[in-house]
């Protein structure tokens, strides 16, 4: 069996992976800390989970403007100003906290400050791991980066129980601050052999258009993503109202709060170190049924057995039912995504998962202060079990055997006239010659061809059939300007557009005639 620690042997990913997780260990901390610091206030339940809220929403906004900014830029330049800047509102946090000038609504504003510098910092660090490990380790890194977030889960909340308790939370935003300089330190070591990119660096607006173009016309990403929010909205009740749980329905203190996340990390943990043989033993479909039914059966625990025994006991279920599912949908999008649009596919999942995050802290919250807390569990778990359900509709595909590498296959462009790189739209034709007898197997390729004109840059596509001459088609698609289109030639395309295209050109007599029809001057 493949060891889940293989990716740890590379001195790169070793390094890095510890600077995350002193910086997952200090974010789990500063949860607890602000968290605990409006428990006592009035109307607890909405601002803890306001607290849970605040924390993802700017994922929600930003991941996907952060995914094209780290696709365009040197991704370890851009972490390390990140990490540098959260080192500095981590630290103006602590003083005012020290102070005693922290009131619900400022600490709601840091909160904030920091979930933008995670949203900056997610997809950019997903969008580095294939960098730095083979592609054969994804699983296994992808699985560390699980038992990473969870060995923070467990000992970040369990320490910061204990300052919270003894010193008080100013402690526990000083810790969080140091953890974003180490990650800093860290970066500055990984000596990054240079990268050779596009001639040209894409731009901001076109770069983001083109990453929301590649899922929308990915169908493997959109399923994945659906059922991402299946699960992740339902189950974020726990992350919203754990606090209130263990303070008004278990009467526990912060030290034994620490307790219950740590009880949700030890499960995620065990789970971890079983990825790599439930990989082999349970498909991707099989394991969304599995993790919903025990998270979704751990829900009604918590709301109909409220004792600490066996809130811990199922917490621990919980844990391993979650970090299972989230690990194997990040380690399948880590597959699907191709280098060129990595870290921007990386920034609509943050985007999905802390938007359900969010929306589910949030709805849970309200439905909590007005049904109470047994209610709101039952409820979540109902909701839990009916996504399940759907898996039988909308099921995953990982297609593990896809070839992603980049592909520059596409003959150079010969035409005379010297178009600007913004000039467009381009119009692009390509004429093939298809016998009858080949006629429909040939308009069932080109539909697949189709999504990878558009995952690459075409805003329209059409295949039409010339009524002079019935053998011939024409395929013809539009690209916004003469630069997206070089785009494609220079290794937007990869391996498995390849083997799609070449599975249409078969069916046709010849290479196909492509043509570039170029906008006319305004001026004529």
């Amino acid at each position: 069996m493949d060891s889940p620690w293989a990716p740890l042997r590379g001195r790169v990913f070793r390094m890095l992976w510890i600077a995350v997780l002193a910086g997952n260990v200090g974010t789990w901390m500063q949860t607890v800390g602000a968290q605990w610091l409006v428990v006592e206030e009035p109307d607890a339940a909405t601002w803890t989970s306001l607290v849970q809220t605040v924390t993802m929403l700017p994922v929600l906004l930003l991941a996907l403007p952060a995914g094209a900014i780290a696709d365009v830029l040197d991704r370890r330049r851009l972490l390390m100003a990140v990490q540098t800047a959260l080192f500095l509102v981590g630290a103006l946090l602590t003083v005012l906290t020290a102070l005693g000038r922290m009131p619900p609504p400022l600490l709601l504003l840091f909160t904030f400050l920091l979930g933008v510098g995670q949203a900056l910092t997610l997809p950019t660090w997903q969008a580095v791991i294939p960098e730095i490990v083979s592609r054969a380790e994804l699983p296994a890194a992808s699985a560390l980066g699980a038992v990473n977030t969870n060995l923070a889960r467990s000992a970040g909340p369990a320490v910061a129980g204990l300052l919270v308790a003894h010193i008080g939370p100013a402690a526990v935003f000083a810790l969080n601050a140091i953890s974003y300089a180490v990650f800093a330190l860290a970066l500055v070591f990984w000596r990054r052999p240079p990268k050779k990119g596009p001639s040209h660096p894409e731009r901001f607006g076109p770069a983001v258009r083109a990453g929301g173009r590649f899922v929308r016309y990915a169908p493997a990403v959109r399923r994945l993503l659906i059922r991402v929010i299946l699960f992740v909205l339902p189950g974020s009740v726990v992350w919203g109202l754990l606090p209130v749980v263990a303070h008004q329905e278990l009467h526990l203190g912060a030290s034994g709060y620490g307790v219950l996340l740590a009880a949700l990390g030890v499960g995620a943990i065990a789970g971890a170190l079983l990825m790599p043989r439930i990989r082999r033993v349970m498909s991707a479909n099989r394991l969304i049924v599995v993790a919903g039914l025990s998270y979704g059966g751990a829900l009604v625990v918590v709301a109909l057995a409220p004792h600490e025994a066996a809130v811990g006991a199922v917490l621990v279920l919980a844990g391993a039912a979650w970090m299972t599912l989230v690990s194997r949908m990040n380690a399948t999008l880590q597959l699907l995504l191709p280098n060129w649009v990595r870290a921007r596919g990386f920034g609509i999942y943050q985007v999905v998962f802390a938007g359900a995050q969010a929306v589910g802290a949030l709805v849970w919250g309200q439905v909590a202060e007005r049904a109470g807390l047994p209610v709101t569990f039952v409820a979540a778990a109902v909701l839990m079990l009916m996504g399940t359900a759907t898996v039988w509709w909308l099921p995953v595909h990982e297609h593990d055997d896809a070839d992603r590498s980049p592909a520059v296959y596409w003959a150079e462009p010969h035409i005379m006239l010297e178009p600007h790189a913004e000039e467009g739209p381009v119009l692009v034709t390509a004429v093939y010659r298809v016998r009858d007898d080949r006629a429909a197997e040939f308009v069932a390729a080109m539909d697949a061809v189709r999504l990878t004109r558009l995952r690459t840059g075409a805003t329209r596509w059409g295949l039409f059939r010339d009524g002079a001459d019935p053998v011939r088609y024409f395929e013809v698609y539009q690209v916004p300007t003469w630069e997206d289109h070089l785009r494609q030639h220079e290794g937007r395309l990869t391996g498995s557009d390849e083997e799609v295209e070449q599975r249409a050109v078969a069916l046709a007599e010849g290479p196909a005639e492509v043509t570039h029809l170029l906008p006319t001057d305004k001026d004529d």
